[in-house]
Protein backbone atom coordinates (compact mmCIF):
# COMPACT_ATOMS: atom_id res chain seq x y z
CA UNK A 1 0.00 0.00 0.00
CA UNK A 2 1.37 3.39 -0.94
CA UNK A 3 1.56 6.21 1.57
CA UNK A 4 3.43 9.40 2.28
CA UNK A 5 6.74 9.72 4.13
CA UNK A 6 6.37 6.44 6.00
CA UNK A 7 4.45 3.19 5.87
CA UNK A 8 1.39 5.19 6.95
CA UNK A 9 0.21 8.74 6.49
CA UNK A 10 0.74 10.70 9.73
CA UNK A 11 -2.01 12.81 11.23
CA UNK A 12 -0.43 15.65 13.13
CA UNK A 13 -2.47 18.61 14.24
CA UNK A 14 -1.82 21.93 12.55
CA UNK A 15 -1.65 23.78 15.83
CA UNK A 16 -0.94 22.65 19.35
CA UNK A 17 -1.77 24.73 22.42
CA UNK A 18 1.18 26.02 24.38
CA UNK A 19 1.73 24.10 27.63
CA UNK A 20 0.82 25.88 30.83
CA UNK A 21 3.73 27.49 32.64
CA UNK A 22 4.90 25.70 35.76
CA UNK A 23 5.86 27.56 38.93
CA UNK A 24 9.59 28.04 39.46
CA UNK A 25 11.26 25.83 42.06
CA UNK A 26 14.30 26.33 44.18
CA UNK A 27 17.04 24.20 42.58
CA UNK A 28 18.19 23.14 46.05
CA UNK A 29 14.75 21.88 47.12
CA UNK A 30 13.19 20.80 43.84
CA UNK A 31 13.03 17.00 43.56
CA UNK A 32 14.98 15.42 40.77
CA UNK A 33 12.72 14.53 37.86
CA UNK A 34 13.29 11.41 35.75
CA UNK A 35 14.28 12.10 32.18
CA UNK A 36 11.37 11.63 29.77
CA UNK A 37 11.49 10.78 26.11
CA UNK A 38 9.86 13.09 23.59
CA UNK A 39 6.33 11.95 22.68
CA UNK A 40 5.96 10.13 19.40
CA UNK A 41 3.70 11.63 16.70
CA UNK A 42 0.23 10.17 16.41
CA UNK A 43 -0.71 8.13 13.37
CA UNK A 44 -4.49 8.07 13.46
CA UNK A 45 -6.82 11.03 13.43
CA UNK A 46 -8.20 11.81 16.87
CA UNK A 47 -10.76 14.25 18.29
CA UNK A 48 -9.57 17.85 18.52
CA UNK A 49 -10.99 20.41 20.98
CA UNK A 50 -13.06 23.13 19.34
CA UNK A 51 -10.61 25.82 20.52
CA UNK A 52 -7.96 24.38 18.20
CA UNK A 53 -10.13 24.21 15.11
CA UNK A 54 -9.06 27.11 12.92
CA UNK A 55 -8.70 27.52 9.17
CA UNK A 56 -5.02 28.47 9.39
CA UNK A 57 -3.67 24.99 8.70
CA UNK A 58 -6.16 24.40 5.90
CA UNK A 59 -5.15 27.63 4.18
CA UNK A 60 -1.53 26.43 4.01
CA UNK A 61 -2.46 23.50 1.77
CA UNK A 62 -1.68 23.64 -1.95
CA UNK A 63 -4.61 21.37 -2.87
CA UNK A 64 -8.41 21.84 -2.75
CA UNK A 65 -10.43 20.75 0.29
CA UNK A 66 -13.59 18.72 -0.11
CA UNK A 67 -16.75 18.45 1.94
CA UNK A 68 -20.36 17.42 1.45
CA UNK A 69 -22.05 19.29 -1.36
CA UNK A 70 -24.87 21.82 -1.08
CA UNK A 71 -27.53 19.13 -0.64
CA UNK A 72 -26.37 18.85 2.98
CA UNK A 73 -27.85 21.70 5.02
CA UNK A 74 -26.75 20.77 8.54
CA UNK A 75 -23.84 22.02 10.69
CA UNK A 76 -20.29 21.99 9.28
CA UNK A 77 -17.11 22.11 11.37
CA UNK A 78 -13.35 21.92 10.98
CA UNK A 79 -11.34 19.08 12.49
CA UNK A 80 -7.58 18.99 11.89
CA UNK A 81 -4.88 18.80 9.24
CA UNK A 82 -1.97 16.37 9.00
CA UNK A 83 1.52 17.53 8.03
CA UNK A 84 4.73 15.91 6.88
CA UNK A 85 8.10 16.17 8.57
CA UNK A 86 8.83 19.36 6.63
CA UNK A 87 5.57 20.99 7.71
CA UNK A 88 3.81 20.48 4.37
CA UNK A 89 0.07 19.92 4.75
CA UNK A 90 -0.72 16.44 3.41
CA UNK A 91 -4.31 15.76 4.46
CA UNK A 92 -7.14 16.98 6.66
CA UNK A 93 -10.75 16.39 7.69
CA UNK A 94 -14.00 18.34 7.76
CA UNK A 95 -17.08 17.33 9.75
CA UNK A 96 -20.79 17.45 9.01
CA UNK A 97 -23.77 16.96 11.32
CA UNK A 98 -23.42 16.19 15.02
CA UNK A 99 -19.94 16.54 16.49
CA UNK A 100 -19.24 12.97 17.66
CA UNK A 101 -17.62 11.85 20.88
CA UNK A 102 -15.70 8.63 21.46
CA UNK A 103 -18.36 7.17 23.75
CA UNK A 104 -21.21 8.48 21.59
CA UNK A 105 -24.64 7.06 22.26
CA UNK A 106 -23.18 4.66 24.83
CA UNK A 107 -22.70 7.59 27.20
CA UNK A 108 -25.51 9.93 26.12
CA UNK A 109 -28.20 7.54 24.95
CA UNK A 110 -28.63 9.72 21.85
CA UNK A 111 -27.79 8.47 18.37
CA UNK A 112 -25.18 10.65 16.68
CA UNK A 113 -25.52 11.54 12.99
CA UNK A 114 -22.32 12.66 11.35
CA UNK A 115 -20.16 12.34 8.24
CA UNK A 116 -16.47 13.28 8.07
CA UNK A 117 -14.71 13.92 4.75
CA UNK A 118 -10.95 13.30 4.54
CA UNK A 119 -8.99 15.03 1.75
CA UNK A 120 -5.56 13.57 0.94
CA UNK A 121 -3.11 15.31 -1.38
CA UNK A 122 -2.13 13.22 -4.40
CA UNK A 123 1.66 13.11 -4.10
CA UNK A 124 3.88 11.40 -6.68
CA UNK A 125 7.06 9.57 -5.78
CA UNK A 126 9.57 12.20 -4.64
CA UNK A 127 12.82 12.46 -2.73
CA UNK A 128 12.84 13.32 0.97
CA UNK A 129 13.86 16.80 2.04
CA UNK A 130 17.32 15.69 3.16
CA UNK A 131 17.94 13.76 -0.04
CA UNK A 132 18.56 10.48 1.75
CA UNK A 133 15.49 8.57 0.58
CA UNK A 134 12.33 8.44 -1.48
CA UNK A 135 8.86 9.25 -0.16
CA UNK A 136 6.17 6.93 -1.47
CA UNK A 137 3.11 8.27 -3.25
CA UNK A 138 -0.25 8.60 -1.55
CA UNK A 139 -3.11 6.52 -2.93
CA UNK A 140 -6.77 5.70 -2.43
CA UNK A 141 -5.61 3.25 0.24
CA UNK A 142 -4.12 6.18 2.18
CA UNK A 143 -7.55 7.83 2.26
CA UNK A 144 -9.21 4.53 3.19
CA UNK A 145 -6.91 4.00 6.17
CA UNK A 146 -7.28 7.56 7.46
CA UNK A 147 -11.06 7.24 7.21
CA UNK A 148 -11.10 3.83 8.89
CA UNK A 149 -8.87 4.89 11.76
CA UNK A 150 -10.85 8.13 12.11
CA UNK A 151 -14.09 6.23 12.60
CA UNK A 152 -12.44 4.08 15.26
CA UNK A 153 -11.35 7.19 17.16
CA UNK A 154 -15.06 7.93 17.68
CA UNK A 155 -16.09 4.36 18.54
CA UNK A 156 -16.39 2.64 21.89
CA UNK A 157 -17.84 -0.88 22.22
CA UNK A 158 -20.53 -0.93 24.87
CA UNK A 159 -19.14 -3.92 26.74
CA UNK A 160 -15.64 -2.43 27.06
CA UNK A 161 -14.28 -0.34 29.94
CA UNK A 162 -11.76 2.47 29.65
CA UNK A 163 -8.75 0.37 30.64
CA UNK A 164 -9.29 -2.05 27.76
CA UNK A 165 -10.09 0.45 25.01
CA UNK A 166 -6.47 1.38 24.17
CA UNK A 167 -5.61 -2.24 23.39
CA UNK A 168 -8.80 -2.63 21.40
CA UNK A 169 -8.09 0.57 19.46
CA UNK A 170 -4.57 -0.57 18.57
CA UNK A 171 -5.88 -3.91 17.30
CA UNK A 172 -8.74 -2.38 15.33
CA UNK A 173 -6.51 0.32 13.81
CA UNK A 174 -4.15 -2.38 12.54
CA UNK A 175 -7.15 -4.21 11.09
CA UNK A 176 -8.26 -0.98 9.37
CA UNK A 177 -4.79 -0.71 7.85
CA UNK A 178 -4.96 -4.25 6.49
CA UNK A 179 -8.43 -3.63 5.05
CA UNK A 180 -7.25 -0.40 3.37
CA UNK A 181 -4.39 -2.33 1.80
CA UNK A 182 -6.84 -4.72 0.15
CA UNK A 183 -9.48 -2.52 -1.48
CA UNK A 184 -10.22 -5.24 -4.01
CA UNK A 185 -11.07 -7.74 -1.27
CA UNK A 186 -14.48 -9.11 -0.33
CA UNK A 187 -14.84 -6.70 2.59
CA UNK A 188 -15.32 -3.83 0.14
CA UNK A 189 -18.10 -3.10 -2.33
CA UNK A 190 -18.36 -0.38 -4.98
CA UNK A 191 -20.51 2.71 -4.58
CA UNK A 192 -20.94 5.54 -7.12
CA UNK A 193 -21.38 9.04 -5.65
CA UNK A 194 -21.22 12.50 -7.22
CA UNK A 195 -17.99 14.50 -6.83
CA UNK A 196 -18.30 18.04 -8.20
CA UNK A 197 -21.39 16.77 -10.02
CA UNK A 198 -19.60 13.86 -11.72
CA UNK A 199 -20.41 10.22 -10.85
CA UNK A 200 -17.32 8.80 -9.13
CA UNK A 201 -16.63 5.22 -7.99
CA UNK A 202 -15.79 4.65 -4.32
CA UNK A 203 -14.71 1.63 -2.31
CA UNK A 204 -17.25 1.19 0.48
CA UNK A 205 -17.65 -0.97 3.57
CA UNK A 206 -19.84 -1.04 6.67
CA UNK A 207 -19.22 -2.23 10.22
CA UNK A 208 -21.02 -2.14 13.54
CA UNK A 209 -19.40 1.24 14.19
CA UNK A 210 -20.39 2.96 10.95
CA UNK A 211 -19.29 3.13 7.32
CA UNK A 212 -16.08 4.01 5.47
CA UNK A 213 -15.49 4.88 1.82
CA UNK A 214 -12.56 6.01 -0.33
CA UNK A 215 -11.97 7.14 -3.91
CA UNK A 216 -10.14 9.65 -6.09
CA UNK A 217 -11.24 12.90 -7.72
CA UNK A 218 -10.43 14.53 -11.04
CA UNK A 219 -9.16 17.48 -9.02
CA UNK A 220 -5.98 15.62 -8.05
CA UNK A 221 -6.81 14.51 -4.50
CA UNK A 222 -7.96 11.30 -2.86
CA UNK A 223 -11.13 11.33 -0.77
CA UNK A 224 -12.00 9.28 2.25
CA UNK A 225 -15.13 9.55 4.35
CA UNK A 226 -16.65 7.92 7.40
CA UNK A 227 -19.84 8.35 9.33
CA UNK A 228 -22.55 6.99 11.54
CA UNK A 229 -26.29 7.61 11.64
CA UNK A 230 -26.24 9.14 8.14
CA UNK A 231 -26.56 6.95 5.05
CA UNK A 232 -23.57 7.13 2.71
CA UNK A 233 -25.77 6.32 -0.28
CA UNK A 234 -27.27 9.80 -0.50
CA UNK A 235 -24.07 11.81 -0.11
CA UNK A 236 -22.30 14.00 -2.65
CA UNK A 237 -18.96 15.81 -2.43
CA UNK A 238 -17.66 19.11 -3.77
CA UNK A 239 -14.74 21.51 -3.38
CA UNK A 240 -15.16 23.80 -0.38
CA UNK A 241 -15.40 27.31 -1.80
CA UNK A 242 -15.35 29.11 1.55
CA UNK A 243 -13.77 27.60 4.68
CA UNK A 244 -15.65 30.17 6.78
CA UNK A 245 -18.75 27.99 6.40
CA UNK A 246 -16.93 25.40 8.56
CA UNK A 247 -15.80 27.68 11.41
Amino acid sequence: METTSSSRVGAQTAEAPAPAAEPAQDPQTAPEQPQQQAPQPQEAAAPVPAARRTAEGYLRADFPWYGLDGAFTGPRWLMQVGTGADGTVEHGSTGHGDEPSARGEIATGEKERFAVVVTVASNPLRRSGDGTGVLEATSVSSAAWLAGSGLLAYSWPGQMDHSMRDDWLDQQTEAAWELADDLGGEDWSTLSLPVDGEPTPFHYRESEFGWVLAGSTRGGVHLGAYGRGMSAYGLGFSVIADLATYE
